[in-house]
């Protein structure tokens, strides 16, 4: 089972890499995230997340599970909504995002095959939080700079646990 990545892991500030080959090694990797989103009650998984560099998500909002590589945006609907976020890899944190209430993307599906779907409510917001992981952006980019003075103890905190944990394991 893969271990979530916490912040601040470099690997969740980079710009993960496209898959150019969907093998066996990658059809095993989604199994293993969604067996790691699933354990952890998460609605969508990068793997960036399980400290992999490479543009894959998976998600499930309710409606199936969905696995996409080198997923993008296409267009997005001007119109916001605010809504409550949480991550797995900033346990702890939870704010209010704005993002799209509709969007269309192009990804490449489990199969190799090119597809472009639109997605609202829900799924949109999750699409765009895991593309955002892939693109090394985190739901605290997105706070103002209230909300992110209030959360500087939280991010020391989880600065502090994974510093502790990295020193453990010399």
């Amino acid at each position: 089972m893969l271990k979530i990545v916490k912040y601040p892991e470099a690997v969740l500030r980079q710009k993960a890499e496209p898959v150019l080959n969907i093998d066996k090694e990658m059809h095993a990797l989604i199994d293993q995230m969604a067996e790691s989103m699933y354990r952890d009650d998460g609605a969508g998984l990068a793997a960036p997340q399980v400290g992999i560099s490479k543009r894959l998500i998976v998600l499930d909002g309710g409606k199936g599970f969905l696995s996409l590589f080198n997923p993008e945006i296409l267009e997005k609907e001007t119109t916001m909504q605010s809504l409550e976020e949480g991550c797995l890899s900033l346990p702890g944190i939870r704010l209010d995002v704005s993002r799209s209430s509709r969007i269309r993307i192009r990804a490449t599906d489990d199969q190799g095959k090119v597809v472009e779907m639109e997605a609202e409510g829900l799924i949109a917001r999750i699409l765009q939080h895991e593309i955002d992981h892939i693109n090394g952006i985190l739901i605290i980019d997105h706070a103002s700079s209230i909300q992110r003075a209030l959360l500087r103890p939280k991010l020391k905190k989880l600065e502090k646990a994974v510093s502790c944990s990295s020193s453990n394991t010399l």
